[in-house]
Parts: C-alpha cells; sequence; structure tokens
C-alpha cells in the first residue's frame, strides 16, 4: 500500500518530497527513501524506520541536491523486508541515471521473471518494482518514452509508478487504476502523489488524477500525455475503508465524505435499539462512526483515546508486534462508557486480533451492552493488488460465521455494512470498483 511521491522541477525538491512522505506515512512504516538528480548526479538517502527517524539529521536532506526528487513509504506486499528492497530503486543505465517509486502489486511475476532470466538478467532485490527495470533495459526502442511503454505493456496488475531518467520524469498508472495517484502543481513545478494530503501539506494545487492507462512525460518543463492502455476503472475500495487520510480526495471523492456515507447506510442497515453512545476505534473509523450516530438516536462520544505515537497495527509486519501495538495504542474513558449500551464502530476486521483485545479493554470499564458495527463488508479473500492479506487462513471472516465471530470476539451483536451499502456510499458507478476482498470478484489472480 506503499506511499509514493514525484517532485519535478523544484529548488526544493528534496524538501517537499520529504515533507510530502510526512503526510503520507500511514500508507507505510517499514522504510522511506528519497533520491534526487542534480543535471549531473543522483543522491538519495533510505533506511527502514519512520520518515522522520530516517532524515532526523538535517545533513541527509542537505545531501539530496537538485530541482527533481522521488520518495517512497515501504509497506512490502511482494519481497522480503530487507533494506535492499526500499525504494527508490536507483539505477545507472547506459550512462544515465534511472530510479523508479512504485505503489502496488504486480500478477504476473513468475512469466516476467522466466523469460529475465532466460536473457541472463541477474536481480539485486526481491521487489517486484525491479522487474520494471529490467523489462526497460531488454525493451526495444530509440527513447527512454517507448522503452518505458514497451516495459509497462509487458506487466499486469496494480501499478502507479514514477520514474525519473536523468532530467525526465515518467509518471503512469495500470489501466484499472486500482491505487490512486493524482498530480499537483507547485511554482513552476509539479508534485506526483498517492493522496492529496501530500499536496495540502506543501501547499500545491491539485490537478487531476492521473487517469487510468495513462501515462505522463515531463521533459524541459513540458508534459505530454499518452493514453497507453484501454481505461477500465477498478478502484480499490478499501482505499476508502481503511488506508487513504480522510483529508485526501482519491479516485475523485473525499474520502471523509465516503466514510460519513459508510456510517449512516451501516446504521439504516443494522440500527442498535436505544444505544446510549456511539464511537469509534481512532482514527480510521471517526467519521464512519460520526455519519452512523447521525442516522442513530446514540449520542456520539469519545470512549477510547489512542496513543498517536504507536503505529498503524494493521500493517505492522508481524503477529508479536501487532499484539504488541494493540497494548500499548488504546485507552477507555471509563466515565463515558460505564453502564452504557454501546456500540463501537470499526472500518472493518480482517484478522481479528485488535477488536479481540480491544473488546476486552473496553469491557473493564463496565458497559452494560456491547454491540459492534462494521463499516466495510466481511474481508472473505486475499488481495493480490496491494494489501497485506494474501492467504484465506489469516482471515477472520472467511474462517468463522457472523455467529462465530461474535462468540470469539464476546459481544452482544456484530453486523457489517452490506456490499451494496458500500458501493451506494461511493460517487462513481458501482462497477468502477474492486470489491474483489469483500465478493472474491478479482480482475485478475496471480499468474
Amino acid at each position: 500500500m506503499c506511499g509514493i511521491v514525484g517532485i519535478y522541477n523544484h529548488q526544493e525538491a528534496a524538501t517537499l518530497a520529504y515533507l510530502s512522505l510526512y503526510a503520507l506515512q500511514h500508507r507505510g512504516q517499514e522504510g522511506c527513501g528519497i533520491v534526487t538528480f542534480d543535471g549531473e548526479n543522483n543522491y538519495w538517502e533510505k533506511d527502514k524506520g519512520l520518515v522522520p527517524d530516517v532524515f532526523a539529521d538535517k545533513s541527509k536532506l542537505d545531501f539530496l541536491k537538485g530541482n527533481y526528487a522521488l520518495g517512497h513509504n515501504r509497506y512490502s506486499t511482494h519481497g522480503d523486508k530487507s533494506r535492499k528492497n526500499i525504494q527508490p530503486l536507483v539505477f545507472n543505465y547506459k550512462d544515465s541515471k534511472l530510479s523508479i517509486v512504485h505503489n502496488g502489486n504486480l500478477v504476473n511475476l513468475e512469466k516476467i521473471k522466466k523469460e529475465l532470466e532466460d536473457k541472463g538478467t541477474i536481480f539485486q532485490t526481491t521487489s517486484d518494482t525491479e522487474y520494471f527495470i529490467h523489462l526497460f533495459a531488454h525493451a526495444r526502442g530509440d527513447s527512454f518514452e517507448e522503452k518505458a511503454l514497451a516495459a509497462i505493456k509487458q506487466v499486469r496488475g496494480a501499478f502507479s509508478i514514477i520514474m525519473m531518467y536523468n532530467e525526465k520524469m515518467l509518471v503512469a498508472r495500470d489501466c484499472h487504476g486500482i491505487r490512486p495517484l493524482c498530480m499537483g502543481k507547485i511554482d513552476e513545478g509539479y508534485i506526483f502523489s498517492s493522496e492529496t494530503c501530500a499536496m495540502d501539506l506543501i501547499g500545491a494545487d491539485y490537478l487531476r488524477e492521473i487517469e487510468p492507462g495513462e501515462m505522463l512525460i515531463l521533459e524541459n518543463g513540458s508534459l505530454k500525455s499518452l493514453q497507453f492502455d484501454k481505461p477500465e476503472p477498478k478502484h480499490c475500495i478499501f482505499e476508502y475503508v481503511y488506508f487513504s487520510r480522510p483529508d485526501s480526495i482519491i479516485f475523485g471523492q473525499s474520502v471523509d465524505k465516503s466514510r460519513r456515507k459508510f456510517g449512516k447506510i451501516l446504521a439504516m442497515e443494522s440500527p442498535v435499539a436505544d444505544a446510549d453512545i456511539v464511537f469509534s476505534v481512532p482514527d480510521s473509523s471517526n467519521t464512519t462512526a460520526i455519519g452512523f450516530s447521525q442516522r442513530s438516536e446514540a449520542r456520539y462520544e469519545i470512549g477510547l483515546i489512542r496513543n498517536h505515537y504507536i503505529g498503524r497495527s494493521f500493517i505492522h509486519p508481524s503477529q508479536n508486534m501487532r499484539d504488541m501495538a494493540v497494548k500499548l495504542k488504546f485507552n477507555t474513558i471509563d466515565g463515558v462508557i460505564k453502564d452504557k449500551k454501546i456500540v463501537i464502530v470499526d472500518d472493518s476486521i480482517v484478522r481479528g486480533t485488535t477488536l479481540k483485545k480491544l473488546v476486552k479493554l473496553v469491557k473493564k470499564a463496565g458497559p452494560r451492552e456491547i454491540h459492534i458495527r462494521i463499516g466495510s463488508p466481511p474481508v472473505k479473500y486475499p488481495c493480490y493488488y496491494g494489501m497485506d492479506f494474501p492467504s484465506q487462513e489469516e482471515l477472520i471472516a472467511n474462517q468463522k460465521t457472523l455467529a462465530e465471530i461474535r462468540e470469539h470476539l464476546k459481544v452482544d451483536s456484530i453486523e457489517y455494512l452490506s456490499v451494496q451499502g458500500l458501493l451506494d456510499a461511493v460517487d462513481k458507478p458501482d462497477c468502477q470498483y474492486c470489491t474483489a476482498c469483500f465478493t472474491g470478484d478479482y480482475i485478475e489472480k496471480i499468474q
């Protein structure tokens, strides 16, 4: 689910990339990096850890010279979690400097890997992002654009990518537009980022999304657009449910607005009679809980306090880390909860680890009844396009019935938003969203 950013033609490129990554930190916490180009050389810094930790020493930003920059926050779905897989990936190619950042997951890797290895390719990482570079190097074509286009046409799956080739920058998105990618203007330059919240932070003007199947080439201050594939939108609807920040606009719609609608529809589909209060599991379900309360007699309260110095437990890489994070992450406001019939609104249940421990914590505050309402349908199927729940055995809704989940959590009731309710809350036609993790209706599977 990584966060990517590209800064084109700005004298503060490295600083703008750093600030943008800071705004996109929620999209990946395993590592981050920035590469810049000053007209002659590439400069890069990357390491495991959060953005402010990796760039805690100001000299690291000062080292990143040039008016062109790429940045990346890593959330691994393909390849191991070692430092070598942290992006941007940087290469020398025919006396030129080539670098790339990628958000998404490719599905035809085995076929491509065999073809490349038959040609003598040696892989430096285990990241699927490297495949773009080797395909580029072997592609026919006289120009950067021709070779890049030939490479991109060979991959399938989810990809929002930004490549930098000396002073040139290429931006492309798969024909389904599965992962978000948008464009903005800042002074005489451009910014490309996974979400608009990065543009808000640096004062850039949001222009538009990169269209599905579109490629942009930026060179000598000019911008050229090419539609390299027929657009067949299948935007990841889970971006609205969990991953994107509520202050962002993705796929042409406000995330906050979508989540409020999730809550309103959920309250109408699965009301809780005579409930006293409703509160969220902070932070991604905050506005969903507000929406629920607006269609319910229960008043909205703050029942849980989150420690914001603890990262998102869902995207921590190991189960042990997830368990520890739950213990550190939340505390209850006992006076709000005691003797009340409460509704807890969460955005989703994946493994069920966090919510089970959270219910146990809430029970210590003495509520009369606990009712769980989930602002998305049950997650039953693995995702092949960039979310880290690849096996059905990890998904509680795939392994248990609704009654079994209620018993597992030890609550009075639990209900989910319906698939149709989810789709009714977003602006585009239903057919333009991928709901595979809920329905098993895949665009295409791993080949």
